[in-house]
């Protein structure tokens, strides 16, 4: 036994029709939708910024950061506060959800390469999939998602007082 994990645990979510993971460890908390504040001149997934305990988060509707139709709100929709760990910060961040389902364990090895065709989005963004009894769950990396120009979703926390 090499005493590497065989598994990890997921949080699972739907967006439409298609379900999504991210790692259990990255998500801080589950929040019931409320209206962000808005930001003026931020791009159309940036919804605005909502109060987290005392931390003003940006919230992104993930559809549209995916290139999906946007988020209509039912009393289903949640928000995923999530820490994602970037090369020399955390950054604090609320996606939006239609639907958050479990937590759930993957085994390493039933975690595949996202194919690079027939895909709605754009792959980079996706970590791997696995194969359900119906359907796929893609497992989103959260680091490529929010690097690089997405850098403008960073707010310094003493900027929100």
């Amino acid at each position: 036994m090499t005493g590497l994990p065989t598994e990890s645990q997921f949080v699972t979510f739907s967006l439409g029709e298609e379900v999504f993971a991210v790692p259990v460890a990255v998500v801080r908390e589950i929040l019931d939708h409320e209206e962000p504040f808005k930001i003026p001149h931020g791009p159309d997934y940036l919804l605005g910024l909502r109060d987290v305990r005392g931390q003003g988060v940006p919230v992104i509707d993930l559809r549209l950061r995916l290139g999906m139709t946007r988020t209509v709100k039912t009393p289903h929709t949640r928000i995923l506060v999530m820490d994602v760990p970037l090369n020399d910060r955390s950054l604090a961040v609320g996606v939006v959800a239609d639907k958050v389902f479990e937590v759930i364990p993957f085994r390493h090895a039933d975690i595949e390469q996202a194919p690079d065709i027939g895909i709605r989005w754009r792959s980079d963004y996706i970590h791997g999939v696995v194969r359900r009894e119906i359907g796929f769950v893609v497992i989103i990396d959260l680091a490529r998602l929010f690097s690089g120009d997405e850098t403008a979703l960073v707010i310094p926390t003493s900027a929100v007082a």
